[in-house]
């Protein structure tokens, strides 16, 4: 049986995993990740990796990270929520561990796994959407990653939907993520907690009044507990999404979308007006296909499991 690992570097923890060739979890590692420099995060992800080895005989090593990674699968360009620029990581760590390394997007690593192995099976052609802090993407065409002309395909979060609407951290305005991500929900909760307050009894009970501690998990547990305003924001984040889908379909026309994250665990309650949007603004939808929009199953393990196979099939 073919053994591989793959490690998700994010920017809380480094979680490292065996995989085997259906795409099971075999053995976990984890570790903090550092904060100080990038020889310390090469250091952790070794010390993931030696533990891993130490029980179990593998026979690559891939590295899941979020940020832009080159072409080469090898350098990591920019990663905004890590110490890394312009870092040659899989050099770095080819002095620490002495198995063939491949360095991926993590999004990519999602989008990949959902492929092999979750919602997507048996699919070709598949567009993977990330939403967390920001959105991420990955992109599945004619059954290979693709990764674009430099390395960074699949950055739908910074597509411009409003013109010169709310700053994004990238730099430009109106960006897709502001309005569809994990973060627009949390922001889109607030205001509804401070406006109508009536509307979210169970989110400002779970955080005893004090709205600026509400997260994105406290809003889906309100959503399913019935509080009305924070489906409301669902609703609203929902049809964001489905616009935004709506837009990749014209240009890459995919067999179906696969959507993770953080809002995407609520399920229905984020889907269905993603769907409904989706229908409402696809070009000539009365005309084409509609591209299924799934619920990912893989879950947080999704990115592990995508870089663990991406070492195996390099």
């Amino acid at each position: 049986m073919s053994l591989t690992i793959g490690v998700d570097v994010g920017g809380t923890k480094v979680l490292g995993g065996v995989v085997d060739e259906s795409g099971c979890i075999i053995d976990q590692e984890r570790l903090p990740t550092p904060k100080t420099e990038p020889e310390a995060i090469a250091d952790a992800i070794a010390a993931v990796v030696a533990s891993l080895r130490a029980r179990h005989e593998v026979e690559a090593v891939g590295i899941g990270c979020a940020g832009w990674i080159d072409l080469d699968r090898a350098n990591v360009m920019f990663a905004p929520n890590l110490v890394l620029r312009n870092e040659p990581l899989k050099l770095r760590l080819s002095k620490l561990i002495d198995l063939p390394i491949v360095v991926e997007n993590d999004a990519n690593c999602h989008a990949w796994a959902e492929t092999r192995f979750g919602a997507a099976r048996g699919q070709n052609n598949v567009v993977a959407v990330i939403l967390g802090t920001g959105i991420g993407g990955g992109i599945v065409l004619e059954g290979k990653l693709f990764r674009g002309g430099y390395g960074i395909a699949g950055e739908p979060g910074h597509m411009r939907v409003v013109p010169d609407g709310r700053v994004c951290g990238c730099g430009n305005r109106g960006c897709w993520e502001q309005y569809a991500s994990g973060n627009a929900l949390v922001r889109a909760a607030k205001e509804m907690a401070s406006i109508t307050p009536r509307s979210v009894p169970f989110l400002l009970a779970a955080v005893d009044g004090r709205i600026g501690d509400i997260t994105g998990p406290l809003v889906t547990e309100a959503a399913n507990a019935g509080d009305e305003g924070a489906r409301q924001c669902f609703a609203i984040i929902g049809r964001w999404v489905g616009q935004g889908l709506a837009d990749i379909a014209t240009a890459l026309d995919p067999a179906c979308f696969v959507i993770g994250g953080g809002p995407a665990d609520a399920g229905a309650i984020l889907i269905d007006p993603a769907r409904a949007a989706f229908a409402a603004t696809l070009s000539g939808g009365g005309f084409r296909p509609h591209a299924p929009i799934l619920a990912a199953e893989l879950g947080s393990s999704a990115g592990l499991v995508g870089a663990a196979d991406l070492a195996r099939v390099r």
